[in-house]
């Protein structure tokens, strides 16, 4: 049941880009097809799932008994930096049509403040299960991470479809382009926030 708890709240309730307004950056830039923010939201799940495991393993057994916590977000920057490198390449290599397409926006990955903010969550933060509040195993850091992304996902390519919708329709010359695309992902967040009363 926490599990599920826990991928209910990352995903709808807890939203990283519409309750907690991490990652907007690419959220707004490449949400503008629905190909590209498939593929945007892709490569950001593998980078989360995998940065916050890696990073969830440095802290445990590398800063903490060192106590080098200090170092905590250096060290995170560090691990999501080398992820983002090795899924340019291999994207370059698998698929390079969604290589091009991303453009500019896949090395915009390393600064995402959604992949840094779930790592750091994931280690600082403490969650509440049964009326106690610890910090998560790495299974349940795994879940949260993989549970947040595909929420950023689900986030974007629902809004790269409205974006898709409206660019088709005739909208008021003052709301064109970015307005009417803020005002979207306002009742997106209205939306999404029915959900708190789930979890």
């Amino acid at each position: 049941m926490e599990i599920l708890l826990i991928i209910i709240s990352a995903i709808f309730v807890n939203n990283i880009v519409l309750a907690q307004f991490l990652g907007i950056c690419p959220f707004l830039g490449v949400s503008n097809k629905l190909s590209t923010a498939s593929g945007m939201s892709l490569a950001v799940c593998f980078v989360i799932t995998l940065a916050t495991v890696v990073t969830y393993l440095i802290n445990k057994f590398l800063l903490v008994p060192f106590g080098l916590t200090f170092l905590q977000t250096i060290a995170f920057i560090l691990v999501i930096a080398a992820l983002v490198q090795t899924v340019e390449i291999v994207l370059k290599k698998v698929s390079p049509s969604l290589y091009q397409a991303l453009g500019i926006f896949l090395p915009l990955i390393t600064t995402n403040c959604a992949v840094l903010g779930v790592a750091i969550n994931v280690v600082t933060k403490e969650f509440t299960f049964g009326g106690t509040a610890h910090l998560m195993g790495l299974g349940e850091a795994t879940i949260y991470a993989f549970a947040t992304s595909l929420g950023y996902g689900l986030a974007m390519i629902l809004f790269a479809g409205i974006r898709e919708h409206l660019a088709m329709n005739e909208v008021p010359k003052a709301f064109r382009g970015l307005p009417i695309a803020l005002i979207s992902v306002g009742i997106m967040a209205l939306a999404f926030l029915g959900f708190s009363g789930i979890v």
